[in-house]
């Protein structure tokens, strides 16, 4: 196993949870609506909660954790779609655009767990799969409060 290129593979993962959290703390500082305070409090947690595995096992790894974000193309557009439904106070907006950045976030899992040549440990491998299904059941929960929203609009 190659320690430094599966750090990096979990960097990456580090680097998509930050980019998670910032988002939904701008997201929540700019709503004045509790339930959705709440559900990007909960995102948030999720994404703390992964990146402190991540960083623990990178650390373990020898390697160094990423900090900060390289908010990616795809990321910052989804953000700024957030940004601009909450002022809006478009909630279904809200909702496709928070769906949209939760796309990018397991893609980026997906990827992580299909790359071959990283040569991840089953320990990485298996910390990815787990964080991939809490990430998941993150979008999974946006689209159905979004599609039940348009269901009774």
């Amino acid at each position: 196993m190659n320690n430094e290129k599966s750090a990096d593979v979990l960097n990456t993962l580090i680097e998509i949870n930050n980019e998670r959290i910032e988002g939904y703390k701008n997201a929540s500082y700019e709503t004045h609506d509790s339930d959705l305070q709440n559900l990007f409090s909960d995102l948030i947690e999720t994404s703390e909660k992964c990146r402190a595995q991540l960083t623990e096992e990178v650390q373990r790894l020898g390697g160094t954790p990423a900090e900060g974000t390289k908010i990616s193309g795809k990321f910052f557009r989804a953000w700024m779609d957030v940004k601009a439904a909450l002022n809006a106070n478009d909630l279904q907006a809200i909702l496709n655009a928070c769906e949209f950045g939760e796309d990018v976030a397991v893609d980026t899992y997906k990827r992580a767990a299909e790359i071959k040549g990283w040569d991840l440990g089953i320990e990485q491998r298996s910390l990815i799969a787990d964080q991939y299904d809490l990430l998941k059941a993150d979008h999974d929960k946006i689209k159905s409060l979004r599609d039940n929203l348009v269901e009774h609009v």
